[in-house]
């Protein structure tokens, strides 16, 4: 096989999740072969099909648990071409890992070392690494740059990311095979303009975006709205809120730095964001404004861990992945409406 075709080939463990799935759907259109693993812990397997409904490609399928170091290592025996990867697969509810850190800190980490300990040895080994903002906790200063300082992790989840990307820099300069992109997330929402894909929370929803979507459906009885006392201007948390189409195209393009080898550095790091904060009210004023759905919210106390505002400085994601955010709030919030009433029918 020719080394061109040899890198055309892409592992995405987590393919099915929310970001996975979205990011599986922007690699086939730009190209690439993609194989994904997934433990169907926090996804179904109707979302493969909603792959293939959208690019008309079947991808490669695994179920498979990363801890699971003799499946992982059967899987990658069997794939022995394979050296890109885009690592999705974690467990990332911030409240959950508080009640249960210890399966936090082992699925999203020995997950993580078990797919590198299965990577040694490979040539032109390149990995892109789901990391988050939490990294950064409160910043001191906004927009956060990728060289705020990382603060002490307000949470298991938030500490297994910061700990995943020192793993991954001491396995860059332990290997010099290896090359990692480690994005840092803001607050990805919205769904694929089909509806054919978004995200499928199981259970009471963890984020506003989709909490707010089962509310206009009636599922939910009302929204709660947590903190109205914060030092904003209307009293309500900030945040960055990035179309999830938007994050999956950061990560093609991540993708393709790596393997153009136009990296500055063998560790990097990007935040993927918008550049722009909106609070919570604006984001409920938003879907009601481009949906016609009026929302019923309440306020409620403040949530232990929640940052005051989080709102990312892309100038470097801009200039050196040559990307950047292109759709707004209505776009994000008015596909996540579609995407709720299509998954209700």
């Amino acid at each position: 096989m020719s080394e061109s075709v040899k890198m055309k080939k892409v592992l995405v463990t987590g393919g099915l999740g929310y970001i996975g799935s979205h990011t599986a759907v922007a690699l086939i259109e730009s190209g690439y072969e993609v194989i994904i693993i997934d433990d169907l812990s926090n996804a179904s397997i109707e979302v493969l099909s909603g792959i293939e409904r959208i690019t008309g490609v079947l991808p490669e399928f695994h179920e498979l648990d990363l801890c699971d170091a003799h499946q992982l290592s059967s899987f990658f025996e069997r794939q022995p071409d394979l050296a890109q990867v885009i690592h999705f697969a974690a467990s990332k509810a911030v409240g959950e890992s508080v009640e249960r850190p210890l399966r936090y800190y082992e699925n999203n980490l020995v997950g993580l070392i078990n797919l590198l300990k299965n990577l040694q040895g490979r040539t032109g080994v390149s990995v892109i690494f789901s990391s988050s903002c939490t990294v950064y906790g409160q910043a001191d200063q906004m927009p956060i740059t990728e060289q705020a300082p990382i603060k002490p992790a307000e949470s298991p989840y938030g500490n297994t990311k910061q700990i995943g990307e020192e793993i991954l820099r001491d396995v860059v300069h332990a290997d010099p095979n290896v090359s990692v992109v480690a994005l840092r997330y803001f607050n990805p929402i919205g769904a694929h303009e089909s509806a054919e894909i978004g995200e499928l929370p199981i259970g009471v929803p963890q984020n506003l975006v989709p909490f707010i979507t089962q509310t206009a459906y009636g599922i939910r009885e009302r929204l709660s709205v947590f903190g109205n006392d914060y030092p904003t201007a209307d009293g309500t948390c900030i945040r960055d809120y990035i179309h999830v189409v938007d994050l999956a195209n950061a990560h093609v393009s991540a993708l393709e730095r790596l393997i153009q080898r136009k990296q500055k550095q063998r560790f990097e790091v990007f935040n993927v964001g918008t550049g722009k904060g909106s609070s919570v009210l604006e984001v409920i004023h938003s879907f009601e404004r481009v949906t016609g759905q009026a929302l019923p919210y309440h306020f409620a106390e403040r949530r232990p861990g929640d940052v005051v505002e989080a709102y990312a400085d892309t100038t470097r994601a801009n200039a050196e992945l040559n990307w950047k955010a292109v759709h707004s709030l209505d776009d994000a919030l008015r596909s996540a409406w579609m995407w709720e009433q299509k998954i209700r029918t």
